[in-house]
């Protein structure tokens, strides 16, 4: 393996078998495995347990590492292309990137979406354009699209608990006060749909995802035996559901539209996850949120904080993911 950028570069068996081996470093690290490698980080936007995770991971595996929030401490960089170099950027990341990546053995990279552009963040136009200056094994932080390392560890969350392949996993968007990005949604909508899951994407009008990544969802189902729908009645997603998948994104119907966005989620305060939400939900049906989450705008303390939640056990496994990726990219 040579980069993780996404799930769906790989086959059921590989990502299984990635799963087995997170499962036994989870019991039995290897703290030699990666003695004297060193990955690189650079962080365009903010991070916790991504961070954390990945540095825990290379240090539990003997590895080190070294982080790099661009502008924070390091200059600012430019990843457009063609622009004149004017303002506030002192570097482009056509140096900057092969710089960082000649001091490390792999590299990591987080770059948001700029949610202005719908077919360019579809595109993945920005971490493209890094990850083509990259030789070196490279990782996806999160991009405007996917968030396979967070996929990962929901994956080994869903296993942990036993939960069936074919169980009812629901999708739902909360409100929050301003737009989100879509790669967190698009990734928990794949991961479940390579799983074999009945996937039900629960939003209002307005919030439905892009049909590229709809489709996408659904050609993985059909090849795992799953399936996958979308709709905006609460009762028809969450009858007899066994997870309840929470997240917050943008309005896609006017991308990159910010007032339009604000008009749209204003009237819908109400999309935050509470106690009656689980009222015709399978019995033990479990919330999930990969986190940050705004408490009683998401979801009420009455959810997060109770035995239903298991966000603190995702959070927990990208730990073991993180390891297992890192020991298949760089313990050749």
């Amino acid at each position: 393996m040579k980069r993780f950028l996404d799930l769906g570069d790989f086959s059921r068996e590989e990502l299984l078998a990635l799963l087995e081996l997170a499962r036994r470093l989870e019991r039995e690290p290897d703290p030699r495995a990666l003695a004297g490698k060193i990955l690189g980080l650079l962080f365009f936007n903010p991070s916790l347990r991504t961070l954390a995770s990945f540095q825990a991971a290379m240090a539990r595996l003997g590895g080190s590492s070294i982080v790099i929030h661009a502008g924070q401490g390091s200059w600012q960089l430019e990843t457009r292309s063609g622009v004149v170099m004017d303002g506030a950027a002192a570097e482009h990341v056509r140096e900057g990137i092969p710089a960082l990546a000649s001091y490390c053995d792999a590299l990591g990279i987080r770059v948001f979406a700029e949610g202005k552009d719908l077919a360019s963040d579809l595109a993945e136009t920005t971490f493209n354009v890094m990850a083509a200056l990259i030789d070196k094994p490279l990782v996806n932080l999160e991009s405007a699209i996917n968030h396979p390392c967070q996929a990962l560890a929901d994956w080994k969350t869903l296993d942990d608990l036993a939960v069936p392949r074919g169980a009812r996993f629901v999708l739902s968007w909360a409100y929050h006060p301003r737009a989100l990005p879509l790669a967190v949604p698009a990734a928990a909508l794949h991961m479940a749909a390579l799983r074999g899951m009945e996937v039900i994407v629960l939003r209002p009008e307005g919030f439905a995802l892009p049909g590229p990544i709809m489709e996408r969802a659904r050609r993985a189902a059909a090849a795992s035996g799953g399936s996958v729908r979308e709709t905006s009645e609460r009762a028809d997603a969450l009858g007899g559901a066994a997870i309840l998948y929470v997240k917050e994104w943008g309005a896609t119907a006017p991308y990159g539209d910010g007032a339009a966005d604000a008009r749209l989620r204003s009237a819908l305060t109400s999309w935050c996850v509470r106690n009656d939400w689980f009222a015709n939900t399978a019995p033990g049906c479990r919330l999930m949120h990969c986190l940050p989450v705004r408490r009683n705008t998401a979801i009420a303390d009455e959810v997060l904080d109770s035995p239903r939640s298991i966000v603190q056990r995702e959070a927990a496994n990208r730990l073991p993911v993180q390891m297992a990726v890192l020991h298949q990219l760089l313990n050749s």
